[in-house]
């Protein structure tokens, strides 16, 4: 059974890490900086404007490496081994979306034009990405190394809510029509909200297990 356990562990992480890598290829394929590129042939009015370009840079370049980058940082063994390309990891990880990312991201939210229920999901995962990452900072910053993990799990929870996205959008083409606002809108708030709920599962379970191993 434990030989099963770790079998499927290894496959599901590799399943994610495929995931990661290919959405992070795609976000830094915009280093060519082509304002005609990709999805940005959609978005010639909100380029337009002037803001939209930088807050989309900011944002897609940023969080193309970071979703990497952080992947790596969650793992325990890494951290411990390396803890100086730990430390700058992490420093790129979380300036990456205190300063460019998240900020990016919630300009951005503004373009998006289908409808509040949509708006207000985007606006919320930004500002939650942002305050969580800053805690994590926070944290460190006072040598509180537990809670400093907890509070980088939930910041990847939403770094990862890219990944989460872009599936329930596939699996959910075929099914409904996503270019109705509510449709796309549940879509949008689960591909958060759900990671967050799933992180919080994992840190009680892993908090319980310590209290144990410690008792």
């Amino acid at each position: 059974m434990k030989i099963i356990r770790t079998v499927a562990v290894w496959l599901l992480g590799i399943i994610v890490f495929f995931l990661i890598v290919s959405l992070s290829w795609n976000a830094l394929s915009y280093f060519n900086f082509d304002a005609s590129y990709g999805f940005l042939r959609l978005k010639q009015a909100a380029i337009a404007t002037g803001f939209y370009l930088p807050a989309y840079y900011a944002h897609v370049l940023a969080a193309g490496a970071i979703l990497t980058l952080g992947f790596f940082q969650l793992n325990t063994r890494i951290s411990l081994k390396w803890r100086n390309l730990h430390r700058f990891i992490g420093k790129v990880y979380a300036y990456g979306i205190l300063f460019f990312a998240a900020p990016g991201g919630l300009i951005m939210s503004f373009f998006i034009h289908r409808g509040p229920w949509l708006l207000v999901s985007f606006l919320l995962q930004c500002t939650c990405w942002f305050a969580f990452t800053a805690m994590a900072v926070i944290k460190i910053r006072q040598r509180s190394i537990p809670e400093h993990r907890k509070w980088m799990w939930r910041s990847y929870a939403l770094t990862f809510a890219a990944v989460t996205l872009r599936l329930y959008v596939f699996f959910s083409t075929s099914s409904y029509d996503l270019t109705q606002p509510e449709a796309y809108g549940i879509i949008a708030w689960m591909s958060w909200v759900l990671n967050l709920v799933v992180v919080e599962i994992y840190l009680r379970i892993r908090g319980r297990a310590t209290v144990q191993t410690a008792g």
